[in-house]
């Protein structure tokens, strides 16, 4: 058989962002789902991003991806302006405030993938319309695990489309407040029951800083944040922790449980480095090294 041209398949977002934190304000930076995820994954295997620019698209910012090595057979570039969103953090940066939402292309984005794609034995849909990633879904060629992240908008607004992407994937990722919203459940070991009900092997709830739960039918595995003395921009984590988590699952070439345990530790350490700094800024300056340096730091820290 031939080997894939790309082992892991990221869709999603590419944006443009404008961001203030209490710290510091920073304007037209890159940023998007598809950035962040894509950035994480190259660490450890072959990626391939699918996605859509405008003509506007800065040339650095391609360059940036092509640096990591980061395949871009899938990148749209349509005539028209990129997709951009400013938000504001708050003091602790826990919440933020969205300040302005321009979908530019993105509004009419139809992921196509790219014949070589197609065949990825890995794919992960960032958070984007449903009906985008069951379209997406429908192009691929028995994958052997596919992740897929959502949002409260897609739970408000297309229900129905989200339920039968979720019945179609191995592992469904959302974060606290969205598993309650789902399932109408505060407990979220009740939730994560309701939800693997419908399909999915495995749901994994994002606690932001405070880590991360794995749930299948049989246990649950918790897994806590790399702790930091500060940090300058949470924008990205949750992509960013996806991302890594998937390309070193890629990496691993399995899927089971204990893989995928290894591989949720290895994006919170790549989503720990990616906050030290704005936008891709960090993760252009990481390397392996650091991050084994680290994971094996975080490991001491949770020996029992």
């Amino acid at each position: 058989m031939t080997k894939p041209a790309v082992d892991l398949t990221i869709v999603g977002s590419i944006g443009i962002d404008t961001i203030e934190t209490p710290a510091e304000k920073r304007e037209e930076i890159l940023g998007g789902s598809v950035s962040y995820a894509c950035a994480a994954a190259s660490f450890f295997t072959h990626t391939g991003m699918v996605g859509v620019v405008g003509s506007d698209f800065p040339q650095e910012f391609r360059e940036t991806w092509s640096n990591m090595s980061i395949d871009l057979e899938g990148l749209q570039t349509v005539e028209g302006k990129t997709f951009r969103w400013g938000g504001v953090y708050h003091e602790n940066m826990d919440h933020r405030d969205t300040l302005f939402t321009d979908l530019g292309v993105f509004e009419s984005f139809s992921p196509e993938l790219p014949e070589d794609y197609r065949e990825a034995p890995y794919l992960f849909l960032g958070n984007i319309h449903p009906a985008l990633q069951l379209h997406v879904l429908e192009q691929t060629r028995n994958p052997r695990f596919v992740l897929i992240d959502t949002m409260d908008l897609w739970i408000n607004i297309a229900k129905d489309d989200l339920a039968k992407v979720i019945a179609k994937c191995h592992m469904l990722t959302l974060n606290e407040s969205e598993a309650r919203l789902y399932t109408g459940k505060h407990s979220l070991i009740e939730a994560a029951k309701q939800l693997l009900e419908t399909g999915p092997e495995y749901v994994l709830i994002k606690k932001g800083g405070n880590g991360s739960m794995l749930f299948t039918r049989e246990d649950i595995f918790l897994l806590h944040a790399y702790p930091l003395d500060g940090f300058k921009d949470p924008t990205g984590a949750g992509d960013t922790f996806a991302g890594g988590l998937m390309g070193a699952l890629a990496a691993s070439g399995k899927s089971d449980k204990e893989a995928i345990r290894q591989a949720m530790v290895y994006g919170s350490i790549v989503a720990s480095f990616g906050v030290e700094e704005f936008s891709l800024d960090r993760l252009k300056q990481l390397d392996r090294d650091e991050i084994e340096i680290r994971l094996a730091e975080f490991k001491e820290m949770c020996r029992i």
